[in-house]
C-alpha cells in the first residue's frame, strides 16, 4: 500500500501561532484528505527577542525570515504566517499563494477597570504597537502608555498581576485562544484601524513549486484575499517598510471595496485618516489611490520625518 505523501507546515513556536497553523492544516486536509500533513514550530527572531521593541529589531519582516530560511532549504513545504508580520514585498524566490477566511480584524481592550471611556486619568495601557499607542493617545490623551512585548499569556499576565490597567491585543488571536471572555471591548476600526491584513492568515510557498501553490489555492478565501490585497498596495504604496504607525481595512461586498486607512506621526500624535471605494475586481488599484489621497493630506512630510 503506497504511502500518503507528506506536507511539512511551517509555523512559528508560539501557541497562538501553532493554533493558527493547525487551523490551516484542518482546512487542507478538508481539500487533500489523501495528504499527510505535519506542523513544525520554528523560532523567529521576534520570538528570541521578546524584550526588544518592535521597531528596533527592524519591524517588518522579524517573525517572518526564520520561515523562509527553512522554506528555501527544502525543510518545509508552506509557510503559515499572521498576514500582518508578513512584508509587503515578498522576497524573490517565494509568494503568497492563499489566504484563508479573515476572523475579526478590530483591536480589543482587555481591561480590570472597564471601557476605554471608563478608565481613570492615568491609567497604565500595555500595547507593543505604535500605531494602537497613537490611536489611544488620540482618544485618551490622559492615559499612560506603556511598551509590552511578549506572547498573548504574559500579556494578560501583566493586567491580571495589576502590574498594567489594560492593555490592547488583535481581537483575533485572543478568538482563536479560546478567550474571548477576557475581551472587554472591541475597539471601533473606524477610530482603532487595524493593523495591514490583521485577522488573516497567509501560507507562502517556494515560488517555483506550482504543485504546492496549487494545492493551498483550494483553501484561499475571495473576499479575505481582495480585502488584503488592497491594504497591502496601500502599505507598499507609501512605502511599506517606513517606520510610521500605518493601519488599514478593507472590507468587500459583492464587486465593491471600501477600504480606509490611516497614517500616523508616533512623536507628535498627528493622525490621518482617509478611506476610497473601488472595484473589488482592482484591488491594487484602491490601495494605490488611497495612499494618493494620503500623500495629498500630507502624509508625505510624516513619512519623510521617519527617515530622519
Amino acid at each position: 500500500m503506497k504511502s500518503a505523501k507528506r506536507i511539512v507546515v511551517g509555523s512559528r513556536g508560539s501557541k497562538l501561532a501553532i493554533i493558527q497553523s493547525q487551523l490551516v492544516i484542518s482546512e487542507l486536509a478538508k481539500t487533500h484528505p489523501h495528504l499527510q500533513f505535519e506542523l513544525l514550530a520554528i523560532t523567529t527572531t521576534g520570538d528570541r527577542r521578546k524584550h526588544t521593541p518592535l521597531e528596533e529589531l527592524g519591524g517588518v519582516g522579524v517573525f517572518v525570515k526564520e520561515l523562509e530560511d527553512a522554506l528555501s532549504k527544502r525543510r518545509i513545504d508552506l509557510a503559515v504566517h499572521s498576514l500582518k508580520d508578513m512584508p509587503t514585498e515578498t522576497p524573490e524566490g517565494f509568494r503568497l499563494a492563499a489566504v484563508t477566511e479573515r476572523a475579526d480584524p478590530r483591536d480589543a481592550l482587555v481591561s480590570s477597570l472597564g471601557k476605554l471611556a471608563e478608565l481613570p486619568p492615568g491609567a497604565r495601557v500595555g500595547t507593543g504597537s505604535q500605531r494602537r499607542a497613537v490611536q489611544l493617545l488620540a482618544q485618551r490623551p490622559d492615559l499612560e502608555v506603556r511598551p509590552l512585548r511578549g506572547n498573548v499569556d504574559t500579556r494578560l499576565g501583566k493586567v491580571s498581576s495589576g502590574e498594567l490597567d489594560a492593555i490592547v491585543l488583535a481581537a483575533a488571536g485572543l478568538v482563536r485562544l479560546g478567550l474571548e471572555s477576557v475581551i472587554t471591548e472591541y475597539l471601533p476600526p473606524e477610530v482603532f484601524v487595524p493593523a495591514v491584513g490583521q485577522g488573516a492568515l497567509g501560507i507562502e510557498v517556494r515560488a517555483e513549486d506550482d504543485e504546492t501553490a496549487e494545492m493551498v489555492g483550494r483553501v484561499n478565501h475571495e473576499a479575505s484575499w481582495l480585502g488584503v490585497t488592497s491594504e497591502r498596495a496601500f502599505l507598499e504604496s507609501l512605502g511599506g517598510g517606513c517606520r510610521v504607525p500605518i493601519g488599514a481595512l478593507a472590507t468587500v461586498e459583492d464587486t465593491r471595496l471600501h477600504l480606509m486607512g490611516m497614517v500616523a506621526d508616533p512623536i507628535g500624535g498627528e493622525i490621518l485618516y482617509a478611506e476610497v471605494e473601488g472595484s473589488a475586481l482592482a484591488p491594487e488599484e484602491a490601495g494605490t489611490q488611497l495612499a494618493q489621497k494620503m500623500m495629498g493630506l500630507g502624509a508625505a512630510s510624516l513619512l519623510e520625518g521617519s527617515e530622519r
